[in-house]
């Protein structure tokens, strides 16, 4: 339920102030925050404990989320919010109730409507006598506003293998959104040599799943990043389990449809996704559209996809299993077989037709690696050794989509990616053998937060085989860093010093460029 409120005269935009800017630096540098971040930072709140967060912004409102924690909660509990325009809540935008369901989660996921067009906004939640952390928000811009767009893609937040310095140093850019790519948990024991610990061995159950959310989101630092702006997601494999592939699991047992369900519904119950992407439970293994087409003003078009739920299972696994394997060409016809499809024949048909000529850039927000990459000499009497589980193993799926990208001439289409715990740039070609073919579209494909990547000399040893990489660097950290103008897409390769220092220094490692109409990244 919700009632919007007049708006007052139009002040100056708090956000946008560069002595606000300045102040959030100093406090961060200094171990402080204003009172928005300081109440996102402590958890001191039982009954909101995971913090709050925003996500899938319109021009006229956006999901505000958060979950109620503590012993004794009711079956049903009404939940009351408030959007302001000012940080003390004294101009209230709009304020409504959310009932809070026990089979749910307790989770809330508020949808506040007829706010105005490109603007921040702060949020709160008070239910049972406690009143939640401070979020701040903001809406998309108006669908024919000229605007500018600074974002970030972040992936693979593996608790067990690192501290969060990459959201401490995000939580304090001036981001307008954050695209979240996929391995939100991980579904793993954590090992004997970890450096810090979760609870529980392998996730099966639906509350197992819910107790892995709340470790990860007891994190200050996570906690930061998600009051501070709003975030677009996707999920990978490690929400449900490594490798899977629709209703396959990776061991191919029998209870993987409950298990995947268990998955979605706790996915759902600890992320500010809309009601339109509650699972249906009564489907096996339950379904959620989660793909999907979101404006930015008439600067961009982000359209995010699901590479797991509606995928063939992988080529060649190992024998009596399913999930990845590496192999060479010649010995997996099935790699060459053009029926199968990473994203479901339902999905490729919207994405053809969800392409925007409208829109200087099309944002592709997925989840991995989607320039070929070679472990072998593609030239070679093998033919070349790839990885099953990402597009290499779908690469006639990975050919219609470049295809029809090609044929629509797009000068302004992105790739944005994770998964493979490491920093790529490429080039996007019409022909990955060819070099000199056209090049398509640019990629950015972002490392990890945290979880651990590949010996940086396996990645050096196999740059010769993949001479579309422009950066590929495996033994980095962090996220990668945006801002987006009509004119061009400045990207910005953000790496921690050290992974296992929560307030270890954050530094751009490589920056690069792309100009609007002209595919392909540049070095600055």
């Amino acid at each position: 339920m919700t009632y919007a409120l007049p708006r007052p005269p139009a002040g100056p935009d708090r956000r946008t102030d560069p002595r606000r800017r300045a102040l959030l630096a100093a406090a961060l540098a200094a171990g402080a925050a204003p009172a928005f971040l300081r109440h996102a930072l402590a958890a001191d709140q039982p009954r909101f404990e995971l913090g709050v967060s925003s996500g899938f912004p319109r021009p006229d409102g956006m999901v505000l989320w958060t979950l109620l924690t503590g012993p004794a909660l009711p079956e049903r509990v009404e939940v009351r919010w408030e959007v302001a325009r000012d940080e003390a809540f004294r101009d209230i935008a709009a304020r409504g109730t959310e009932n809070a369901e026990a089979a749910w989660g307790h989770s809330v996921h508020a949808e506040p409507a007829g706010l105005d067009a490109g603007r921040w906004y702060f949020y709160r939640f008070e239910a049972l006598g406690a009143r939640s952390a401070i979020g701040r928000t903001r809406t998309a811009p108006a669908s024919d506003a000229e605007a500018t767009l600074n974002f970030a893609i972040a992936s693979c937040q593996r608790y067990d293998h690192g501290r969060y310095a990459a959201w401490r140093q995000a939580a304090s850019e001036p981001l307008d959104l954050l695209l979240f790519l996929g391995d939100y948990i991980y579904e793993y024991p954590s090992p004997p040599t970890a450096p810090r610990f979760h609870e529980g061995s392998w996730l099966r159950t639906l509350d197992d799943y819910r107790a892995r959310y709340a470790t990860y989101q007891r994190d200050p630092q996570l906690q930061a990043a998600h009051a501070a702006f709003p975030w677009l997601l996707v999920w990978d494999d490690h929400e449900v389990e490594n490798d899977y592939a629709g209703l396959q699991g990776n061991q191919l047992q029998s209870w993987f449809p409950a298990q995947r369900a268990a998955a979605y519904q706790a996915y759902w119950e600890h992320l500010p996704l809309p009601r339109s992407m509650r699972p249906r439970l009564d489907a096996p293994g339950a379904e959620s559209r989660i793909y999907g087409a979101h404006d930015w003003g008439r600067l961009a078009r982000i359209l995010l996809l699901d590479d797991r739920q509606w995928r063939d299972p992988q080529a060649c696994p190992r024998p009596g299993r399913g999930g990845s394997n590496t192999v060479a060409l010649k010995d997996c016809a099935s790699l060459a077989d053009p029926r199968r499809t990473l994203l479901g024949e339902a999905q490729e048909r919207w994405l053809a037709g969800a392409w925007s000529s409208g829109h200087p850039w099309n944002l592709l927000a997925q989840q991995t690696l989607m320039s070929r990459f070679a472990w072998s000499d593609p030239a070679g009497a093998d033919g070349g050794q790839y990885w099953t589980d990402g597009w290499d193993g779908y690469a006639p799926a990975r050919q219609r989509l470049l295809n029809d990208l090609a044929s629509r001439k797009l000068g302004g289409a992105v790739v944005l990616g994770g998964d493979v715990h490491a920093h790529y740039v490429s080039d996007l070609k019409a022909d990955f053998a060819d070099p000199r073919s056209a090049t398509l579209a640019t990629e950015f494909c972002g490392t990890s937060i945290t979880s651990q990547g590949l010996e940086q000399a396996r990645i050096d040893a196999a740059r010769g085989f993949n001479p579309h990489l422009r950066f590929a660097r495996a033994d980095q950290r962090g996220y990668v860093s945006f801002s987006l103008s009509a004119a061009s897409l400045q990207a910005r390769l953000m790496a921690v010093a050290d992974p296992l220092d929560a307030n270890s220094p954050v530094a751009i490692a490589a920056r690069f460029h792309v100009e609007a109409g002209r595919p392909g990244a540049q070095p600055d």
